[in-house]
């Protein structure tokens, strides 16, 4: 199981931790965090955590099973991640000066890791909602970003989050981007825009 820290944390005043997607690996959205994190006057670690089943293709990884969804393997996958990311340092960088990312599974499960830690923001992109999964008022604000025309995860997956961050008081925002299942160079500059306006010093 790997995570990857780039950017020095001595010299790092907030973190990014990055959850890629159904199939792909730590590495994967790295390049994100990069273009995501650079040019700001605050600097970040980033950290991306490799979900720990092989996906069943034989290459990549999955946090649970999801051809078919064995959604009862979703409470253990989300308290294995928890677990390890508290089992990282935060002695320099606590959470509430981290940003969590996760792109597609990796995005539902950033929505679960958002109910019981709090973050400075979450960021989902092309998510889910899983079926038990219950927001919380109070709970870190959660920006969610769905391309219009996504034939993997349909954009109603979002709507169906934020209507349930709405109805229980969370502060979120659901921005739709011209583009399917991916991440595009207007959705990074988008977010990035974010971070710099809300949530740097």
């Amino acid at each position: 199981m790997t995570e990857q820290v780039l950017l020095n944390s001595e010299s790092a005043t907030n973190r990014l931790v990055l959850l890629h997607g159904w199939g792909a690996d730590a590495n994967d959205l790295l390049p994100v965090g990069k273009l995501l994190t650079e040019g700001l006057k605050d600097r970040f670690e980033i950290v991306s955590f490799s979900a720990p089943q092989p996906h069943p293709s034989g290459s990549g990884r999955q946090w649970y099973p999801l051809y078919p969804h064995e959604w009862e393997q979703v409470p253990k996958a989300v308290l294995d991640l928890e677990k390890r990311l508290n089992n990282f340092c935060f002695n320099n960088i606590p959470l509430n000066k981290t940003l969590l990312l996760g792109f597609s599974q990796g995005g539902a499960m950033a929505l679960e890791l958002a109910t019981r830690n709090k973050f400075k923001a979450v960021f989902a992109f092309s998510s889910y909602p899983h079926p038990e999964w219950k927001p919380l008022k109070g709970m870190s604000p959660v920006f969610l970003c769905h391309g219009n025309i996504d034939q993997v995860v349909p954009k109603e997956a979002s709507e169906r989050s934020f209507d349930k961050l709405v109805k229980n008081g969370v502060k979120s925002e659901l921005y739709f981007f011209e583009g399917g299942h991916e991440i595009t160079n207007d959705l990074i500059d988008h977010c990035r825009g974010k971070i710099k306006q809300q949530f740097l010093s």
